[in-house]
This record gives structure tokens, C-alpha cells and sequence, in this order.
């Protein structure tokens, strides 16, 4: 590693949380594992961990990711959640990629297609989200039997996707149902594998008595999706109170609010020291002299920034496990103030073992997803397996 700024990857953990979630939801026949956009940046590396810890199909946004993910695992079934060009049916049939159709008229132009081998297809229905699938019974009864009658496509599963979580609005409900209406002229126990939810539905729903799969996605990287209630305080009690009555007032189907799924993250990202000078009060720093030194002490220069995906609206790191304050950020560069002396060549964490990844959401005001996409390639992945440390 020639830049000492890199995330740590703890792949024994990734398969725990594995564990942990059948232990706990047990009632699912597949357990979909989404490691779209590099495994939630985490590396396609830890795909094997998941496998181990008991997913048995993986989930993918492109046919350029499929291929990467079917070079490090050759066996697992994997569904590509995006729609494919139909000029690469070599490529899809060559790696084994499950597609999915989202409408009528690319089923059609798949089956004039002249193909040798057998792909298997997942339908998909637009039950109220309108990003993909199908949104007319007509055309879905209609993509059903053509599928059916066809000798080189394999009808393997029918799948939607949820909107909102359905604590505090009656959507998830009406997503729900509206599946139901679509499908009702077909023969979904026919089809092996039906797919409605997600890491939030999980644990937050019954499983609907004819869905037999379950997409996981964040809840795998360690955020159980739990809200945030403190049922002993005052204002816990409120926001608990208002929550049963908002779902009393849209009639919500019963919901689990709070869980104990114990998953924890298996991401650290870290940084180092590069460089250390004294400053005095009246000193400015960084871009636009836009930091004035109040107190004498010490300006760290960290060899991470924006262009790895960490600026100054992360508030602060770590050295030493004391909060040094980010008053700069430059493209690859962060500098800190601390009162504190520390040498040259001092590990900085910039979150997930002492500072916790839903603090940092909370201080950037977003969630787990869009921070772990927004740190970028640049930054170096360890992956840790059982005892042996490698780096990526």
C-alpha cells in the first residue's frame, strides 16, 4: 500500500451478520444477497463471505458487474436487477445471468431472437415505485404464458420493489395489494421464486405468505434498520406514540418498529499524519485563509480529502482516540487542529470503529448507502478473512 489511507473489510464479520439474519428471519428459501456498485463499495471480493454465511443467489445492477462477480464465484445463481441490452445474449448465456424483463415488448423482442442455451428470467412488476416492471396485468398475464410455452427462457422468479417501509404510511400496503392485482391471473406458485422485500421490510413485515424470497442489502453490511427509540425516555415514548398513531389513522398493516438484530458494520475507513506544524493564535489555514486559529496549538495535514469522498462536513477524526476538528479540506487532503502533539505517522480514523457510521450520517445528513458509494476507488481495501490480512 503506497498511500496510507485505506478501509479496512472485515469479511469474518459480513458472513456473522449472514448467520445472524437467518437465525433471526428463518422462514425464507432464498436468501438474495445485493452486491451491487462494487458490494456496496465493501469489494466483490466479499462475496464468498456472504455465501458462506448462507446467501444463496446474489443480485447485481449490471451485466459488466455479473461478470465480475461470476469470475470469483462460478456457481452462485446471480439476477441482474438491471435490463440488458439483448446484444449481449452471448455474454449472458456464457456466464449463467439470470435477466430480468421488465415489459412486454423486450420479452418479445428476446423471444425473435435466435439463440442457442437456456436463460433463466425473473419478471418484474412496477407495483407503485415506477422505476421498472410491468404495470398492466394484461401485458404481465400475456408475458406469463409466453414464457411458459418458450424452450430457451426458464421462468424463475417475479419480483417487485417497495417504495417506503410502510411505518408511517399506508404504501407499503398498497404496493402490496396492488402485486396481488397484478398477478392474480397467473400462477405465481408456479414460479420457484417470489421476491417482494428488501432490508427494511425484513425485519419490519411478516413475510407475505406467498414470497419465499428476500432481498438483502444494507441490514448484510451491518445496520439493522431499527429505528431509534428510547422507549424509557420521555421522547421516546412520543415518537412511539405518534408513530401507532399515524399507523392506526392510514389503517397500516402490523409492523415490527424496533428490532434486536444483532449485524454489526465490518468497514473502517482509515488515514495517517503526513504532516505536523505549530500554529498561534491569528494564523490562518487552508483555501481562502478561511480558518482563523483562536488557540495555539497544532494543524495535522491527513493524507485523505474530497476526492476520496471525505471533506470537511465529516466535523472532525480521530488520532489517538481524541476528536481532532477538520478546519480544511483540499482534493487529497484534510487538515486538523488539536491542541494535542502527535507524530508523524499517527493512524487517523475517519469513522466505523470509534466513530460509528450512523454518526456520520447523522453529521452529513445521509444515510449508509450514499456514504459508502460516496468514498471512492481511490482509497485502498484490506480485507481481513479469519486471521489473514490482504490487501486489494
Amino acid at each position: 500500500m503506497q498511500r496510507p489511507t485505506y478501509a479496512l473489510i472485515n469479511g469474518n464479520i459480513l458472513k456473522e451478520n449472514i448467520i445472524e439474519i437467518k437465525k433471526n428471519y428463518p422462514e425464507y428459501e432464498y436468501y438474495i444477497g445485493v452486491v451491487k456498485n462494487d458490494a456496496y463499495h465493501h469489494g466483490i471480493y466479499v462475496i464468498n463471505d456472504l455465501i458462506k454465511g448462507g446467501v444463496n443467489y446474489l443480485a447485481i445492477s449490471s451485466l459488466e458487474e455479473a461478470i465480475k462477480v461470476r469470475k470469483i464465484n462460478k456457481n452462485i445463481p446471480i439476477l441482474c436487477l438491471e435490463v440488458i441490452l439483448l446484444d449481449y445474449l452471448d455474454l449472458i448465456i456464457k456466464y449463467n445471468i439470470t435477466i430480468t424483463i421488465e415489459s412486454l415488448t423486450y420479452l418479445k423482442k428476446l423471444l425473435a431472437k435466435d439463440f442457442n442455451g437456456l436463460i433463466k428470467v425473473h419478471l418484474a412488476v412496477d407495483s407503485g415505485m415506477h422505476r421498472l416492471g410491468f404495470d398492466s396485468k394484461k401485458n404481465l398475464t400475456e408475458a406469463f404464458y409466453l414464457l411458459k410455452e418458450s424452450k430457451n427462457l426458464f421462468l424463475e422468479g417475479i419480483y417487485s420493489h417497495f417504495a417506503t417501509s410502510g411505518i408511517k404510511d399506508p404504501y407499503y400496503d398498497y404496493q402490496l395489494n396492488k402485486f396481488i392485482e397484478l398477478t392474480n391471473d397467473i400462477h405465481l406458485e408456479e414460479i420457484p421464486i417470489v421476491h417482494l422485500g428488501r432490508s427494511r421490510t425484513l425485519v419490519e413485515h411478516k413475510k407475505p405468505n406467498f414470497c419465499n424470497g428476500i432481498r438483502l442489502g444494507i441490514v448484510m453490511y451491518g445496520f439493522n434498520q431499527s429505528l431509534d427509540i428510547n422507549y424509557d425516555s420521555l421522547k421516546g415514548k412520543y415518537q412511539f406514540w405518534k408513530i401507532r398513531k399515524m399507523q392506526k389513522k392510514f389503517r397500516c398493516s402490523p409492523t415490527t418498529i424496533t428490532n434486536c438484530l444483532k449485524v454489526k458494520p465490518a468497514y473502517i475507513l482509515y488515514s495517517q499524519i503526513m504532516s505536523r506544524r505549530k500554529v498561534k493564535v491569528g494564523d490562518f489555514v487552508g483555501y481562502n485563509a478561511n480558518y482563523f486559529i483562536k488557540t495555539s496549538g497544532y494543524i495535522y495535514t491527513i493524507c485523505i480529502g474530497y476526492a476520496d469522498g471525505v471533506d470537511k462536513k465529516f466535523d472532525y477524526v480521530l488520532i489517538n482516540s481524541k476528536k481532532c476538528k477538520i478546519v480544511a479540506d483540499c482534493m487529497d487532503m484534510l487538515l486538523v487542529f488539536s491542541q494535542n502533539k502527535y507524530e508523524v505517522g499517527c493512524k487517523v480514523e475517519i469513522f466505523g470503529e470509534q466513530r460509528s457510521i450512523k454518526d456520520v450520517c447523522r453529521t452529513l445528513n445521509i444515510n449508509a448507502y450514499h456514504l459508502f458509494n460516496q468514498i471512492s476507488n481511490r482509497v485502498t481495501k484490506v480485507y481481513v478473512n479469519k486471521d489473514k490480512i490482504k490487501e486489494i
